[in-house]
């Protein structure tokens, strides 16, 4: 199922054009507008999940996907040494958009402390 509003259900219709790194009939992964790191790119699947409060047993094989795509995906783009997985999920985990996708980030350096510690 696709959200008509939704940009990222846009970018998988070819609505929006993104810099796309790989594309199949359950996900697709592009390059972040607002690279954070030398590697920064997103993997969504292709029906809209909001959340993953919302994820469904139907959504575990495109899920599954993503996660076992993102080591060569990321290793092919240059980050050899170590990646990033990240998946915000609703406000408190600041989501900004809300379809389920992961962030993907490395590089040649490491990339610091994932939360600050008190």
């Amino acid at each position: 199922m696709s959200d008509p509003n939704c940009v990222f259900c846009k970018i998988a219709r070819g609505e929006i054009p993104a810099k796309k790194i790989y594309d199949d009939n359950d996900v697709m992964a592009f390059h972040d507008i607002r690279p954070q790191a030398p590697v920064h790119f997103l993997l969504v699947p292709k029906a809209h999940i909001p959340t993953l409060y919302d994820a469904q047993p139907a959504n575990q094989a495109a899920l599954g996907k993503m996660l076992g795509l993102a080591g060569r995906l990321a290793r092919e783009a240059g980050a050899t040494d170590g990646f990033r997985t990240i998946i915000n999920n609703g406000r408190v985990g600041h989501q900004e958009v809300y379809h389920v996708h992961m962030h993907v980030l490395g590089g040649p350096e490491p990339l610091g402390p994932m939360l600050h510690r008190k």
